[in-house]
């Protein structure tokens, strides 16, 4: 697959571009409803699959049905983050208008970080090929280890990464509005949104450890990979917002998750000495485990509303009030000025 730079540089763009409008659209922090993010995922899901329709197009049914391949694990696998997400929001008692300038830096962050890992990623298959024996390992023990754990949340009081930042960094007690960071007589000091934030991308990363060697066993094409992963991406903002008050009912789809992994695994094992099954195949297959356990999952909790995750009785955190916020000092100094309000 021959892709000039031009073409790297098309995406790239059009990745940005779409950002700046989603934070554009997003200035003023509000709560995002259910119909506004449906609207969002919709225009999300339409550029993934009209890309994915653009490669099939020019470069043919493979490489096409590759792609789509590759964004149905990383779309599936990404729904798990939400769920985590969910978990870390209700227990830092994030107020919701607020949470989307956190999800839109964890995902830049996230795409920086997938970008890395998968540009390593192929760099090691290239120089060593058996490390793909390493990877198929991985994605087995990682699905069957999905499955025995099944019940398990994330509990972010334990987690290390958070222990690691209220040590080193200092930090308020208090949300102040959408603000990461403030000046507190003269101390630049963390808010707890932005210990939201490491944690929102410290969970990312673990989550890119499972989900880049899941679609290396489906394509060798890291523009592909890159791709598919950019658009699955773009749009878990606004499948949190859309699927947040919904998680208690996928009950079987953590196991559905970890059959794909299961089962990309087997392939990449197949496909390094025995036999390639076939891109159709495996998207089939993929597509058949995901839509069997989210109707079960739907058709067992049928009758169940909407509800968010109950709230902690005693929140770490408190919010700061309009006047609080008001009379902050500000963030950054200008040299041979006072200060600059910012």
């Amino acid at each position: 697959m021959n892709v000039p730079l031009w073409a790297w540089l098309a995406v790239l763009g059009f990745i940005v571009l779409m950002l700046a409008v989603d934070l554009f659209a997003h200035r003023k922090a509000h709560v995002i409803g259910v119909r506004e993010a449906a609207l969002w995922s919709a225009v999300w899901v339409a550029f993934g699959v009209g890309f994915g329709a653009l490669v099939w197009r020019i470069y043919g049914a493979e490489f096409g049905q590759q792609y789509f391949a590759g964004y149905l694990i990383e779309k599936s696998l990404a729904v798990d983050n939400v769920f985590i997400w969910a978990i870390i929001f209700t227990y830092f008692a994030v107020p919701r208008e607020y949470q989307h300038r956190v999800l839109f830096f964890g995902v830049l962050g996230a795409l920086v970080f997938r970008g890395i890992f998968i540009a390593a990623g192929s760099a090691i298959i290239a120089s060593a090929g058996w490390v793909l024996y390493l990877f198929a390992a991985f994605l087995l023990y990682t699905g069957y280890q999905m499955i025995r754990h099944r019940n398990e949340h994330l509990d972010p009081e334990k987690s290390k990464a958070l222990a690691l930042f209220r040590r080193r960094v200092p930090m308020t007690e208090d949300f102040h509005g959408q603000r990461f960071l403030i000046r507190k007589r003269g101390a630049l000091l963390a808010t707890p949104l932005l210990a939201v934030l490491v944690l929102v991308e410290v969970t990312d990363i673990i989550f890119a450890v499972d989900s880049i060697p899941a679609i290396f066993a489906v394509t060798d094409e890291v523009f592909l990979v890159f791709t598919a992963n950019a658009f699955a991406i773009l749009g878990l903002r606004a499948m949190y917002f859309l699927l947040a008050d919904l998680i208690h009912r996928f009950i079987y789809l953590k196991i559905g998750l970890a059959l794909v992994l299961i089962w990309v695994g087997i392939k990449m094992l197949l496909k390094i000495d025995i036999y390639y099954i076939p891109t159709p195949v495996s998207l089939a297959v993929i597509a058949t485990i995901l839509g069997v356990s989210i109707a079960a999952s739907l058709w067992v909790t049928r009758g169940q509303a909407r509800h968010a995750l109950p709230a902690p009785q005693n929140p770490p955190f408190g919010t700061a009030s309009a006047e609080e916020i008001e009379a902050l000092e500000p963030l950054w100094r200008r040299p041979g000025k006072k200060s600059v309000r910012t």
